[in-house]
């Protein structure tokens, strides 16, 4: 009997997140060790630091430094936004903070449960910090927590237990937002429906209207569905309402130019989900689709070649459906 197409989707899925994942995490044994230099930090507002990942695979060259991270000083202490893919890269982070200012950290703030931004958590543990993440992030992050260990063993050889993975405990309703003070500084905490992933998170800093988009926003590098497409679709029609003066994207290039900075995004996003419905109205199979939706309009992005064919799996598991 012929496997029915919602199960056919399903199950690459599941072995397209394994693919994904492995992504992020494959590279030799170069982990970065506690002794490296610290993480660079660019200051593109008043008490407000940025540092930008490479925007590619993670490789022996970057040693798993792919994601963008950073802090906001307050009067009273420092926000921390992700903290990276291993330990190290969060000691390396920790480092770069602490040459700027001795306040000490109070939060850390996880824009989402992917590995890349938050296995470097274990760095800021301490009688001060407390981590925060939305409300869904505990469950995404047990659901895939022993995967991520076993990746991070295999190709980069970190061993890592389940008591050195840090979990949230000031947790954002989902939807919703939480306000944190800083002194003198508030931050606005907002989560969104499903879109990247079910547990997205953005951090604006009232002071200096910058926001912090996470992987809601990617730029140069593919935008990768791990959620819902059209949830992500809609979730960037509100975040284009925020007033924001400069973002922050996940990955890529900080940018002065919002809410035109989501414009690429949304053309790319679009034109998959345009494409996905026109082939599965045409009753095109999974494995012709992937092979020709949105060759064209995925080259002009980095990492395309990686990410695009699990794109096109992910929207035709969900438009299938609709």
């Amino acid at each position: 009997m012929a496997t029915p197409p919602g199960k056919a989707a399903r199950a690459c899925m599941t072995a397209a997140f394994a693919v994904w994942a492995g992504l992020l995490l494959a590279t030799s044994a170069h982990a970065a060790a506690p002794d490296e230099p610290a993480l660079s930090a660019t200051q593109i507002a008043p008490g407000v630091f940025v540092h930008i990942g490479a925007v590619e695979l993670e490789s022996p060259s970057n040693r798993g430094d792919i994601a963008n991270l950073g802090f906001i000083v307050g009067r009273r202490c420092v926000a921390v936004i992700d903290t990276g893919s291993t330990p190290a890269i969060g000691q390396r982070w920790r480092a770069a903070i602490e040459r700027e200012t001795a306040l000490p950290v109070c939060y850390v703030i996880n824009t989402h449960a992917h590995p890349d931004h938050i296995l470097g958590n274990q760095a800021f543990e301490g009688p001060d910090a407390e981590f925060v993440g939305s409300a869904k992030f505990n469950a995404a992050l047990s659901a895939r927590e022993p995967f991520f260990i076993n990746a991070l063993q295999r190709d980069l050889d970190i061993e890592m237990q389940h008591d050195d993975i840090v979990y949230p405990t000031i947790l954002v309703p989902a939807p919703g937002t939480l306000v944190l003070d800083l002194g003198s500084r508030k931050l606005t905490l907002q989560t969104w429906p499903t879109a990247h992933t079910d547990n997205d998170l953005t951090v604006f800093d009232d002071n200096t209207r910058t926001l912090f988009a996470g992987d809601l926003l990617f730029s140069g590098h593919l935008p990768v569905v791990d959620g819902k497409l059209n949830g992500w679709l809609a979730v960037m029609q509100g975040m284009a309402r925020v007033d924001a003066a400069r973002v922050v994207p996940g990955h890529g290039a900080a940018s002065t130019e919002w809410p035109g900075a989501l414009a690429p995004q949304r053309n790319y996003l679009s034109a998959l989900q345009r494409d996905t419905r026109a082939a599965l109205k045409a009753h095109a199979s999974l494995p012709r689709a992937v092979e020709t939706i949105g060759v064209d309009n995925a080259s002009a992005w980095q990492l395309a070649d990686q990410f695009h064919r699990r794109n096109v799996t992910a929207a035709y598991a969900e438009l299938e459906w609709e």
